[in-house]
């Protein structure tokens, strides 16, 4: 039915941490690149991490670097958001999607590309940063 779900948001002091979980079904889990955006009220989409299932390479936007950690259980089907240190502005609803991985395949270039590239998506989780 629905091939990503997301879970594992909500209110957080800042400075907390926060564990999302996106759970795939419905297509081969090891061909796919699972990604999470986030969307706060008013903003744009913005591309979080990504990880390859396939080689396990992972991407951090800069404003999460050091403060997030992106991991797959392949026996679970599940990619997991580590969110520590977490800031006011990260508040928003956040999206896990899933893209192909073909020949050639980069994170780094799938999150340029950004939403666009995400075959997948699951329903959002919302994560709030607030004292």
């Amino acid at each position: 039915e629905v091939p990503l779900q997301a879970s594992g948001g909500g209110l957080v002091q800042p400075g907390g941490s926060l564990k999302l979980s996106c759970a795939a079904s419905g297509f081969t889990f090891d061909d796919y690149a699972i990604a999470w955006f986030r969307q706060a009220p008013g903003k744009e989409r913005e591309g979080v991490s990504c990880i390859s299932n396939s080689d396990g390479s992972t991407y951090y936007v800069d404003s999460v670097k050091s403060r997030f950690a992106i991991s797959s259980d392949s026996a679970k089907n599940t990619v997991y958001l580590q969110m520590s240190n977490l800031k006011p502005e990260d508040t928003a609803v956040y999206y896990c999607a899933a893209t192909r991985i073909l020949p050639f395949f980069s994170v780094a270039l799938t999150m340029v590309q950004g939403a666009s590239a995400m075959n997948y998506w699951g329903k959002g989780t919302l994560v709030t940063v607030s004292s």
